[in-house]
């Protein structure tokens, strides 16, 4: 249960604090864009059984690839796409935080 708080706090939560700290003056855009990048999550709909609580995102999905990781590092760089890349590295951190409950 504790796990389950962390992980959704973590996905839906710290994303509008990071977004009221380093974007304020678009905070709530900032936000929104980082909540649309949970869509990264689609590549678990290939996975058998979709869900499994007990497996690690991290290299094991398409998106949560440490190449996925890479390009969303090269994305940090653009400023076009650093609010997107922002939301999908922390997500991917919320994910590996996961992984090491």
């Amino acid at each position: 249960m504790l796990q389950t708080l962390v992980h959704y706090s973590l996905h839906l939560l710290v994303p509008g604090v990071i977004a009221f700290i380093f974007f304020r003056s678009q905070w709530k855009k900032a936000w929104l864009i980082m909540l649309a990048t949970m869509l990264v999550d689609v590549d678990h709909l290939f996975a058998t059984p979709i869900f499994d609580p007990g497996r690690c995102s991290i290299n094991f999905h398409p998106l949560h690839t440490y190449w996925a990781m890479a390009v969303y590092v090269v994305m940090f760089i653009f400023k076009k796409t650093r609010i997107i890349a922002v939301g999908l590295l922390f997500h991917m951190l919320t994910d590996f935080i996961d992984c090491q409950w």
